[in-house]
């Protein structure tokens, strides 16, 4: 086997692995395959949905790379997926994110957005672990300078996710915290620890 077979094979292994997580979900029956071509077709754009499944938020050139898709054949793919309502595409910046279409609110594919950047990922769990976290804690903790934190803090809160009136608090909580443990094994260990601790930080009104 070349190294050229090799790579077809590990892209064949990729796409089928998350194609199957794709060709599950609801609106895999969007699909229509009535050729071979099509067929195969339809097995990227059910990877590309497997993935988004796993990862929301990706942004398009993560995609692209995850499953070894040229950036034609993802342009090609994602525009269909979004025009059968099966991908939604949402803009961060210079980012455009994916995400399976219908299934988050605006603020919530935010959260994801946010959750998918290292240090604003490092600073709301942080927080949702520690309430009582400071500006030099979150900077020590993640191993940035004071001036970082207030940078991403600033954008954190104009995005509504963050409170700075009484030191940091993260705004709507519950709703990050279910998303961080919802997909914690697509951001870091610190996401996974603060997923295992969960069951502590979670209150039932009685």
């Amino acid at each position: 086997m070349t190294d050229q077979d090799g790579v077809d094979e590990h892209k064949r292994a990729t796409l089928k692995r998350f194609a199957a997580l794709g060709a599950a979900s609801p609106l895999a029956k969007f699909s229509d395959a009535d050729s071979a071509a099509d067929a195969s077709e339809s097995d990227v754009r059910d990877a590309i949905t497997g993935y988004l499944s796993t990862t929301p938020g990706a942004h398009f050139s993560k995609v692209r790379d995850d499953l070894q898709l040229g950036t034609g054949e993802t342009q090609h793919h994602v525009r269909q997926l979004v025009d059968e309502g099966r991908v939604t595409v949402y803009r961060d910046g210079d980012y455009k994110r994916l995400y399976p279409g219908g299934q988050f609110s605006e603020f919530e594919m935010t959260v994801l957005g946010y959750l998918r950047r290292e240090t604003p990922r490092g600073m709301l769990v942080t927080l949702l672990a520690d309430p009582s976290a400071s500006a030099s804690d979150l900077a020590t903790e993640l191993g940035v300078s004071r001036p970082t934190v207030s940078k991403y803090a600033g954008e954190l809160e104009a995005a509504g996710l963050l409170s700075r009136e009484d030191g940091y608090a993260v705004a709507a909580p519950e709703t990050v915290l279910m998303l961080v443990v919802g997909y914690a094994d697509s951001f870091d260990e610190r996401a996974v620890q603060l997923a295992r601790e969960a069951a502590d930080l979670v209150t039932f009104d009685g």
